[in-house]
């Protein structure tokens, strides 16, 4: 029987984090991209646009994201076609984080002062102009915490993509415990793992919304 020291358990954890933190990144921001196209979509003058963002945010949101990972996998292979787990992990996550993403931006858009909008209207803005000179800079602040604060909910969320056969943190967790037979020793570093990749990130939002509230207040 193959022995397997506490060193040889948290290398193989290690190197799976890289696919954790990868999918992570790549779902976060393609949700970013899609998140921003959708936003302006959304807060846009056409209904249908609106109307269309609407019922593809209330879709992504009102589903567990572990059934839409199971339809990325399996939904295609109904139709002969072959997708890699990386693939639809990624593919998910990425529409799964635009969805919110979208519902984000979109409130903090609407939190500044409608004020706003009558003032840079008075000078002769138009729509584009209130947008890109006074609208979005004040969003944009107003943005940064939850924005950073959701990335943690990103990280966690590529756990479920074990479930595809995708080889991320979790699922190497599981696979080093069949080998070992040390689900304590296994599961307590992947726990690690995850704190050390989940708690900066929720530190910098909180830090980041008590200093930008103290700056928009200063101002």
């Amino acid at each position: 029987m193959i022995q397997f020291t506490t060193w040889d358990i948290l290398r193989g954890l290690l190197l799976a984090t890289r696919w954790t933190i990868l999918l992570s990144l790549v779902s976060f921001a393609g949700g970013a991209i899609v998140g921003a196209t959708l936003l302006f979509l959304r807060i846009g003058k056409r209904k249908a646009g609106r109307i269309a963002v609407k019922y593809f945010v209330e879709l992504f949101q009102g589903t567990p994201l572990l059934m839409q990972l199971f339809l990325a996998f399996f939904g295609l292979g109904l139709f002969g076609i072959d997708v890699p787990a990386w693939l639809a992990a990624g593919a998910a996550l990425t529409l799964w984080s635009a969805a919110f993403l979208t519902e984000i931006w979109r409130g903090c858009v609407e939190a500044v002062a409608k004020g706003q909008w009558e003032a840079s209207a008075s000078l002769g803005m138009g729509y584009i102009q209130q947008m890109r000179y006074v609208i979005l800079p004040q969003a944009l602040r107003i943005a940064v915490p939850p924005t950073v604060g959701f990335s943690v909910q990103v990280v966690k969320g590529t756990a479920l993509t074990s479930i595809i056969g995708f080889v991320e943190l979790s699922k190497a967790g599981t696979v080093i415990t069949n080998a070992t037979f040390q689900p304590f020793t296994v599961y307590g570093f992947v726990a690690l793992i995850y704190f050390a990749l989940c708690w900066p990130l929720s530190k910098s939002s909180q830090i980041l919304e008590r200093k930008l509230n103290v700056a928009h207040r200063g101002h």
